[in-house]
């Protein structure tokens, strides 16, 4: 049900979010991102094919975690590549994470960049988790009892934080991460995103399923 009122208030808190988001991370975000460039070759930001919101796909901004050929590195090892998209598309002790990997991710601060896409209007501050295209075709052939609750997702954006990440993170399975996110697109409301803000930031220093 489209609700004019929750919309145009939520891309007033988006828009200031994201300008604020900025601010407070800019300077963390360009230290991090020259610790980076010190340690391995490559830039250290990236974008990322992602669906949004009525299965638009737009390209996320990131902090690179990973060394250099992370992609190439993954598909060119079975065993690798069986391990990550059984473990729901993570893989526990990563060996393309580097040592300042590990650390922006403890931190979360590889996802800082995703402000400028809440600030172009492809996500949000709170909304469910924004899933690789392969990722949702691979999980729907593996979980086809899922597709009621991925159409459900897809009709809002996908969010910097959202209830699978106030939740558990990567720790929780993805059947149970799509009903999530399904549960918070069908009762979307503004006391509802304050919620999941307000206990994201003991979640990221606590660090809980960051990997």
């Amino acid at each position: 049900m489209h609700n004019k009122p929750y919309t145009t208030v939520k891309r007033l808190v988006d828009i200031v979010g994201g300008a604020v988001g900025l601010l407070i991370f800019g300077i963390p975000m360009l230290v991090a991102a020259f610790a980076i460039r010190l340690e391995s070759d490559g830039s250290p930001f990236f974008t990322q094919e992602r669906v949004g919101k009525g299965g638009k796909v737009f390209k996320m901004y990131k902090l690179r975690s990973m060394v250099k050929d992370a992609e190439e590195m993954l598909k060119s090892d079975k065993e690798m590549l069986r391990e990550y998209v059984n473990g729901s598309y993570k893989l526990k002790g990563d060996p393309r994470i580097t040592k300042v990997g590990k650390w922006i991710r403890r931190l979360s601060l590889d996802e800082a960049p995703q402000f400028l896409n809440i600030l172009k209007g492809e996500m949000s501050v709170v909304g469910p988790r924004a899933y690789k295209p392969d990722e949702l075709e691979y999980q729907q052939e593996k979980h086809p009892e899922a597709t009621y609750q991925i159409k459900w997702l897809l009709t809002v954006k996908p969010g910097l934080t959202g209830p699978w990440q106030v939740k558990g993170r990567s720790e929780i399975p993805f059947q149970e991460r799509v009903k999530m996110d399904a549960q918070y697109a069908q009762r979307k409301s503004l006391l509802e995103d304050i919620k999941i803000i307000f206990k994201t930031p003991r979640v990221v220093i606590k660090g809980k399923g960051a990997y």
